[in-house]
């Protein structure tokens, strides 16, 4: 049990350690006692399970730069993605338990080490920690922005939390269809939830904002494609073009791999085609979403060669 644990904070009139001892802070709302270390779906309990943490080069390039993104990675998810890359992680549970007052130290070394920013990959299911971390760590001289790297499986009500914590959102919009989010992530009520979520984010921030091209603020939407159309591309760029605005920064990802448990779905056991991936891109197009960037595209002769995470072109 952690020393912060043994105050009642409040942030905005909330008891937010109320939210972990019957915890509802993800669309599942499990309802657990993580206090008492209960474990949900995502098999987080009270302290933070990290995998790795270091300078991080494979981003984006406002958000990686010249000296690496401060990327801290964390163990658990709530989600069940049968094609995660980082599943040894995010769903064995690889990695060490600390404390908030360590996370908050560990924020202020990767800005000593130079970090731009610091990148907190898959943290919902910690946020409520994340919010303590942060607010320590910004006494102690923590300068640098915050980012909010999610699967975009969220409650925009936490979101609202995150106000005044979260300098840059980096979420991903997976699908456009519920049936595609059961079946390959189990993430029932996706859609609704992810759009939400990212309207709420893209209110509480806005657009995308620079210095000496870094990041300092605003909204990046990740879309990872996947074969035969089943990430519904077209109709998440009409969402972001009508519902957010055509002027917000895409990163479009051709890194789809076939890995952990893909292999048990024929039409997703495969890297997509080129054809595939220009579709996505004249769907960007098609609703002017013209900010952002496209990763290689892959080659109809060599698909079986990891992409990698270079993001190269600017659209």
């Amino acid at each position: 049990m952690y020393c912060v644990f043994g105050l009642v904070m409040s942030y905005k009139n909330i008891k937010i350690l109320d939210l972990l001892s019957s915890c509802k802070i993800c669309p599942r709302k499990c309802g657990v006692n993580r206090l008492k270390d209960e474990k949900g779906f995502c098999q987080a309990g009270t302290e933070i399970k990290i995998y790795n943490l270091h300078l991080h080069h494979g981003e984006e390039p406002i958000i990686s730069g010249t000296k690496g993104s401060g990327t801290i990675f964390f163990s658990h998810c709530n989600s069940r993605c049968v094609f995660c890359q980082n599943y040894m992680f995010s769903q064995l549970g690889e990695g060490v338990e600390n404390s908030i007052d360590f996370l908050a130290d560990a924020m202020l070394g990767l800005q000593n080490k130079g970090a731009h920013n610091i990148n907190l990959v898959t943290p919902t299911h910690y946020s409520i920690q994340i919010i303590q971390a942060v607010k320590i760590a910004k006494e102690k001289g923590l300068k640098i922005p915050i980012v909010y790297n999610t699967n975009g499986y969220e409650l925009s009500e936490m979101i609202d939390l995150l106000n005044g914590i979260v300098d840059i959102y980096l979420p991903d919009m997976k699908y456009n269809s519920e049936e595609s989010a059961v079946k390959y992530s189990s993430m029932p009520g996706y859609v609704s939830y992810n759009r939400a979520s990212v309207k709420r984010m893209y209110e509480q921030v806005g657009e995308l904002v620079c210095e000496d091209g870094i990041a300092k603020r605003g909204i990046i939407i990740r879309h990872l494609i996947l074969p035969n159309g089943l990430s519904g591309t077209r109709g998440i760029m009409e969402f972001i073009s009508r519902e957010l605005s055509p002027n917000v920064h895409m990163s479009l990802m051709s890194q789809y791999y076939p890995v952990y448990n893909a292999s048990v779905h024929p039409e997703i056991n495969r890297q997509i085609t080129k054809n595939e991936y220009e579709e996505a891109i004249d769907a960007m197009e098609q609703y002017g979403l013209e900010n952002g960037w496209i990763q290689d595209a892959p080659s109809d002769d060599d698909r079986n060669t990891f992409l990698g995470e270079n993001f190269n072109l600017n659209i």
